[in-house]
């Protein structure tokens, strides 16, 4: 049985890094690569760089490697997507192409990528969302991943390629940064909190959005690729939940642990009208009905979890 070895792309964004993390702990540091378009400084990794429209470079580290499984993370995202609407579908497409067409011919035996809720639209209920459901999403990110849905269930029925894939809600971990997405508000809050700044919300206050805890994100990744391939029923993207909060929300479980923090709101309007055309709490029950998938983190836990580990991170700051 051949040895796994890894491939990431887009390894210094949000997941990446932490992912990164989690897949050298199961197979092995020195079996993990991890890509992205400038060098990232993540210590003891092997890392290159790799821009996801370079086939030929990306195809190399892939026969070099003997790469078994990619892990194709690398996107822009809806925020700022829609500032190079374009530029983003390229990236976006035109990298999972390369990805799905190295994987086909090089004998590589998973491939994951993620999807999004960002893939559904105004015409899907917003409320407990479906596994299948009208799709109209509105981003050119939206559409990039529904795109990326279809494409990745026809190189499974057409190539056999054993593609898995999720609808990430909004992720938050206090290991990395996220990098322009809609829901970003909710990882720079407890940033703010921690460094005892108030906070400028970007969305309404009762603006509710479907959220997940990175360690919850990584945990479904893992389990998902880990599961035997017959069990796989899904092969466009499974939803995947954790909670759903409101602005208001989130602020009254932070004051809770931190009552001298303060929030006020200032509207985006681009991103309020993205929040508003995403659900607002996603059925995953086909997720758990296949392999087994149940999160671990409410937004109680998730906060006190958040603060601990972001409290150690700021002290550790001041007295260096």
């Amino acid at each position: 049985m051949r040895k796994e070895s890894i491939l990431i792309t887009g390894a210094g964004g949000q997941i990446g890094t932490v992912l990164t993390k989690a897949l050298q702990e199961k197979h092995g540091a020195e079996n993990v690569l991890a890509t992205d378009l400038r060098e990232i400084d993540l210590p003891k990794t092997r890392t290159d760089t790799l821009n996801v429209l370079d086939k030929e470079k990306m195809t190399k580290l892939v026969v070099e490697n003997r790469v078994t499984q990619i892990y194709h993370l690398a996107a822009i995202l809806s925020a700022k997507g829609e500032e190079k609407p374009r530029f983003t579908w390229n990236i976006n497409m035109e990298g999972l192409f390369n990805v799905l067409d190295v994987a086909k011919d090089h004998d590589v035996s998973k491939v994951f990528h993620p999807s999004s809720i960002a893939a559904f639209g105004p015409d899907t209920p917003r409320e407990n969302t479906p596994q299948v459901t009208p799709a109209t999403p509105t981003t050119v990110y939206g559409i990039s991943k529904m795109a990326g849905e279809f494409w990745g269930n026809y190189y499974f029925l057409r190539y056999g390629l054993d593609i898995r894939s999720l609808r990430y809600p909004g992720i938050i971990g206090h290991r990395s940064l996220p990098g322009g997405g809609t829901t970003d508000y909710a990882v720079h809050i407890y940033h703010s909190a921690l460094k005892g700044e108030s906070f400028e919300v970007f969305l309404k206050e009762s603006t509710a959005l479907p959220m997940i805890y990175m360690d919850d994100a990584i945990r479904a990744t893992l389990e998902l690729m880990d599961a035997p391939k017959e069990k796989i029923k899904v092969r466009d993207a499974y939803n995947l939940a954790g909670m759903t909060f409101t602005p208001a929300e989130i602020v009254a479980a932070i004051k809770a642990e931190i009552p001298e923090f303060k929030a006020t709101y200032k509207v985006n309007p681009l991103r309020q009208s993205i929040a508003e055309s995403w659900p607002m709490s996603i059925d995953d029950s086909k997720a758990t009905e296949d392999w087994g998938w149940k999160p671990t983190y409410d937004l109680k836990g998730m906060t006190k979890d958040m603060i601990k580990n972001l409290r150690k991170k700021y002290s550790f700051k001041k007295s260096a």
